[in-house]
Order: C-alpha cells, then sequence, then structure tokens
C-alpha cells in the first residue's frame, strides 16, 4: 500500500534591511534570476512555491512574504506577521549596520508577533562580494549561536549558492518543530 503524499502550507518571511537582498534570494530560490538594477519592495511581496520532499513523500506549498526593509513601512510591518512560522533574517555581509539590525531590530520583530514556535535561519547574504566583506563568516556563526537561529547559512543570490538549501533548511526545520 503506497503512503499518501503529505501536504502542508507555510507562510513564512524574507527579514533585513533595504537591499540586503531578500527579494533577490527569493528570485533565485522561485525563479533561478538575478537582476542586477535594484528596486525596493513597496510594502510586502507574496510568492508561492511549492517544495516536493521526496524523502519525506511530502509537498510543501510556501507562501513566501518578502517584506519592506524601509523605516517608513515599520508601522504596518506587524499586520504581514500573522500565521508566520519561519524567517530568514538576511543581512548584507558588506555592510556591517545590515548585521547589527538583525538583532536589535528583525529579530525582535519577529518574536514580538510571531507565536513561540516561530522557526529562523540567518543568513549572511552577497558572499560573491568577498572582496568587499565586512562581516566576517565567524562573526555570523557566533550571531546565530547567540540568537539561537536554527542554523547560519552565507548565500549568493547573483549566483544561487546555497538559496536552496537555504530556503529548504528553514522548511525542514518548521517540519520538526510542528
Amino acid at each position: 500500500m503506497m503512503n499518501e503524499e503529505r501536504e502542508y502550507v507555510f507562510k513564512i518571511t524574507l527579514l533585513g534591511d533595504a537591499a540586503v537582498g531578500k527579494t533577490s534570494l527569493i528570485s533565485q530560490f522561485v525563479e533561478t534570476t538575478f537582476q542586477e538594477d535594484y528596486k525596493p519592495t513597496l510594502g510586502a511581496n507574496i510568492i508561492r512555491k511549492d517544495v516536493i520532499l521526496d524523502e519525506l513523500n511530502a509537498k510543501v506549498r510556501l507562501i513566501v512574504w518578502d517584506l519592506a526593509g524601509q523605516e517608513k513601512y515599520n508601522v504596518v510591518r506587524s499586520l504581514y506577521y500573522q500565521g508566520c512560522v519561519g524567517a530568514l533574517l538576511v543581512y548584507d555581509i558588506t555592510r556591517a549596520s545590515t548585521f547589527e539590525n538583525i538583532e536589535s531590530k528583525w529579530l525582535n520583530d519577529f518574536k514580538k508577533y510571531v507565536k513561540k514556535e516561530g522557526v529562523y535561519l540567518l543568513i549572511g547574504n552577497k558572499s560573491d562580494l568577498n572582496e568587499q566583506r565586512v562581516i566576517q563568516t565567524s562573526d555570523g556563526d557566533k550571531l546565530a549561536e547567540k540568537i539561537k537561529a536554527s542554523k547560519f547559512i552565507e548565500t549568493s543570490a547573483k549566483f544561487g549558492e546555497n538559496v536552496n538549501s537555504a530556503f529548504k533548511t528553514l522548511v525542514y526545520q518548521i517540519l520538526e518543530n510542528q
């Protein structure tokens, strides 16, 4: 007798300052594309992607919320967290302020508006810009441990490096948590 495929629907979000590469990570994950020109997200962008987990005989429908990182959206952002079960906390390895804001701003928001069971990964994006790096990999590891992130992964949205891995790791962590 064949086991029936299990289906899940998870709402996840990408959090981080403006221009850290949240939209680029989603584009790379969903369409395997990268846009050189930066267009800021206005409010929120919602994207759907189905992930097949053959080894678990499961299909996970991800509803991915790309939240604008600009200050002017702080007031409405809390509404976007409703029903969220996971997040990628994204910083840009070439900009220290984006790293500093992970704990003080983005993780605070996530913990304030999402159920305790919410899962989050720390993502250091733009690993292709290694020669401009100001945040070392070891700093990312330390922060992930400090904030109790499920995992720390460095990605390059431009070249797709570790992008699928980041999203799939988040999915597995959410499933494990449920």
